[in-house]
């Protein structure tokens, strides 16, 4: 069995792999009547594209075509299917080592689930590429978010040893933080910090090597109550979410792990009224008691490892002839994935708490004030 499906009520399905015709992804379950903004989908296609030395040689349009779904503009109720064309694939570059492992990537465990029949060129259905269809869904419901209130963004917390500034504890600040970095291509607060990362990356890359690093994404505007006790925790659908992405191998919330070095008494966030709303006077929890939102922000971040294709010798198997062997990696590949993969967060965090709203209040609640179509 293979499901390459996220979600219940709002669900996302995606299709095709890195070499084949196109990418694509089928969004069902998104309320009728929500506008759909294609210049909006384009900019965060933007994002996630690779340039200069800090990213793979592989340049692909990206763009996304709208098969159904939606109609004048706006979602029609029905499953909306967006379509990826690839055109930039040079498959040739993966023949030579059809049977050798590379390290850190899935042609092994694929071999093993598949039995030789899958896609193996640029690591087919496994391959990041595939991100950018997920970059495509979000789009169609981050602006929706934003109407009612819900802002989602994500900053390259840290990258090769460098650390960006923190998101500020304001509830005002952290909003107009996330406003700021909406359209930044390198996603960070402190532009030196930025700059030393880019000059770490591409001393990687110089290097035949890669580097990874740290993504903090906040969700500020979230209601009281979204989530579920036990096994559809709010951190629990986002970290399925979340451990999607390639390269993600590690997901916190709040204090993270620091907690476990924490006592009660600094950990608990004290509960105050202000304006006659609940809010906390920390955010150790990220926002999350019990698996439910409690109205402060929702603050997570992402372990992202170093690209896994490196142009260094590397040791590995060749499990067709099953012998040991050596690899040294052609090709095109990025030496640092972390700042392509910042929309991406942005975007499973906005379809999973898309889902988890419509499981709250209803699938017509993120449209907002739409009404019935009546005139043309």
């Amino acid at each position: 069995m293979s499901r390459s499906t996220l979600g219940t009520a709002l669900s996302v399905t995606l299709f095709g792999e890195s070499h084949g015709p196109a990418i694509g992804a089928v969004v069902d379950g998104l309320a009728p009547g929500i506008p759909v903004d294609e210049a909006f989908i384009a900019a965060q296609m933007d994002l996630r594209r690779p340039y200069g030395a800090l990213g793979t040689g592989r340049r692909e349009a990206d763009a996304v075509e709208i098969l159904s779904g939606v109609f004048r503009g706006r979602t029609t109720g029905t499953p909306v299917c967006v379509m990826i064309r690839n055109a930039d694939a040079h498959s040739a570059d993966y023949e030579a080592t059809r049977w050798l492992a590379r390290p850190g990537h899935a042609d092994w465990t694929a071999f093993a689930k598949y039995h030789g029949f899958e896609d193996y060129r640029g690591g087919g259905h496994f391959s990041g590429r595939l991100t950018a269809a997920l970059v495509a869904a979000g789009a169609l419901v981050i602006p929706a978010l934003r109407s009612r209130g819900i802002l989602v963004g994500t900053h390259i917390a840290e990258c090769a040893g460098i650390a960006d500034a923190p998101f500020a504890e304001n509830a005002a600040d952290l909003r107009k933080q996330l406003e700021e970095l909406a359209g930044r291509t390198f996603a960070v607060l402190d532009e030196d910090a930025g700059a030393a990362m880019r000059e770490r990356i591409e001393a990687a890359a110089a290097d035949g090597d890669s580097v990874g690093g740290i993504l903090e994404c906040a969700v500020a505007g979230l209601p009281a109550g979204v989530g579920e006790p036990w096994f559809d925790t709010l951190e629990g659908l986002l970290a399925h979410g979340l451990f999607a992405i390639p390269a993600v191998k590690g997901v916190e919330f709040g204090a993270g792990f620091a907690c476990s070095r924490m006592r009660g008494s600094t950990m608990n966030d004290a509960f105050r009224m202000a304006g006659g709303a609940v809010t906390t006077v920390t955010n150790n929890n990220g926002g999350i008691n019990g698996g439910i939102s409690n109205g402060s922000p929702v603050v997570l971040r992402c372990a992202v490892k170093p690209t896994p294709s490196i142009f260094k010798e590397q040791e590995t198997v060749d499990f067709g002839a099953g012998e040991n062997a050596t690899l040294a990696l052609k090709g095109r590949h990025d030496p640092a994935i972390v700042h392509r993969a910042r929309v991406v967060v942005d975007s499973v965090v906005a379809l999973v708490l898309t889902d988890a709203l419509t499981m709250r209040f209803g699938t017509d609640w993120l449209a907002g004030q739409a009404t019935c179509r009546t005139t043309d």
